[in-house]
């Protein structure tokens, strides 16, 4: 859950485009922009940002994320008033499943990023590894040795630096995990994870699951004896994760839903006792957000105006009086991000009109109607036609 400043200046409105421009430009999507939990003002965050960007972590492992996320603007604010409970630094959760936390709270991380020892016997399993914080190794090589206890697999939800960014330190503590290192698409050094993979240690076995959306290579792993799954990112013990893909998120969400899981163990923040439940609520906010762009355009349309720019879907769904730097840094990348889900559910589509992309609903519209009219979509972009007026 780190974020770079580069993205910062990839969520801003794109610049008006030639046809030529348009057709070769790499990527049509600016990508997602602020995480709920902000500091207090914008400009804060922008420059923490800036000064973390720049910085390499231990180990050649980023300390940086590569995008920078937005949950709803109504999130944002409520994000700001968040009381988090005080975690132990170590807590048996279950009779398998320990906790200890990363050392490294923070706007982003919340208490700080959970790892969890799983196992019973003398070499266990472990799920994520903090950021790098001196701190943590200490603590954990401490707690491990005053248990008996040893590490034989390490396991990497995906590959944000305050998950990975401990790897350096396990290996410097226990050299017999090299080669035991885990994560979807691998680090050099690493081994891969595929979906339905299944590690074994004593007392316990972890099926992992692929669940990409806040990031492509993100897992979730399944403790099949407790029936109980360590969701990483992509669900919290509190708020709303940040998302690179609004679409591939809300099919890793049903997804995981189909897992049957009643208690989930998230990477930030307390356990989740009624996992279904808090799918449930992510999925119903999301579905929310679609129906307030798909009525914003249908109120435009009744108005006689075909098509509206995101700048004017903005201004429809929440209204004249707004920051320029929540309007700009928030709440058009976060709208861009909903009518590209949308785009690829083929309910809307875009022209080009007057060197501005307009969107408008497809929804009852004859299948010939001039503008883009998008396909399947992948992470990074929509196959489509392109009308230019």
């Amino acid at each position: 859950m780190f974020f770079s400043a580069k993205s910062i200046t990839q969520s801003f409105p794109e610049p008006q485009l030639s046809l030529t421009e348009f057709e070769t430009k790499e990527s049509l999507r600016p990508l997602n922009c602020v995480k709920k939990n902000l500091p207090d003002t914008l400009d804060e965050m922008v420059q923490d940002i800036n000064t973390a960007v720049m910085q390499e972590d231990k180990g050649g492992y980023r300390q940086i994320n590569k995008s920078l996320n937005i949950c709803a603007f109504e999130d944002y604010l409520q994000g700001q008033t968040t009381n988090l409970p005080k975690l132990p630094n170590v807590e048996q959760l279950t009779p398998r499943v320990l906790r200890i936390l990363g050392q490294n709270p923070g706007k982003f991380t919340y208490q700080g990023t959970n790892t969890y020892v799983i196992g019973t016997g003398t070499h266990r399993l472990i799920v994520d590894t903090s950021g790098g914080e001196p701190a943590w190794a200490e603590l954990i090589s401490s707690t491990l040795e005053s248990m008996g206890v040893s590490l034989s697999h390490v396991l990497l939800t995906h590959w944000h630096g305050d998950h990975t960014g401990g790897v350096p330190d396990l290996l410097r503590l226990y050299p017999h995990l090299e080669g035991s290192i885990y994560k979807n698409e691998p680090d050099k050094g690493q081994q891969n994870i595929t979906d339905g993979q299944v590690f074994r240690v004593e007392g316990a076995t972890i099926r992992a699951v692929h669940a990409p959306g806040h990031s492509e290579d993100h897992m979730c792993f399944v403790l099949e004896e407790e029936q109980a799954m360590f969701t990483g990112d992509n669900i919290l013990g509190h708020g709303t994760s940040a998302v690179e893909d609004l679409g591939i998120f809300m099919a890793s969400l049903q997804k995981m839903y189909m897992q049957n899981c009643p208690v989930g163990f998230s990477a930030h923040g307390v356990t989740i006792t009624d996992l279904p439940a808090k799918l449930k609520k992510e999925l119903d906010g999301k579905l929310r957000r679609e129906r307030q762009v798909m009525q914003a355009l249908g109120r435009a349309r009744t108005r006689g105006e075909k098509s509206i720019t995101i700048q004017g879907l903005v201004t429809e769904i929440y209204g004249e009086a707004l920051e320029e730097t929540t309007r700009t840094l928030a709440l058009e990348p976060f709208i861009d991000e909903v009518l590209r889900k949308l785009a690829g559910d083929c309910r809307v589509a875009f022209e080009i009109r007057g060197g501005k992309k307009k969107w408008y609903s497809v929804e009852a519209m004859p299948q010939n109607a001039g503008g883009l009219m998008p396909g399947p979509m992948t992470a990074s972009r929509a196959d489509a036609r392109v009308q230019v007026m």
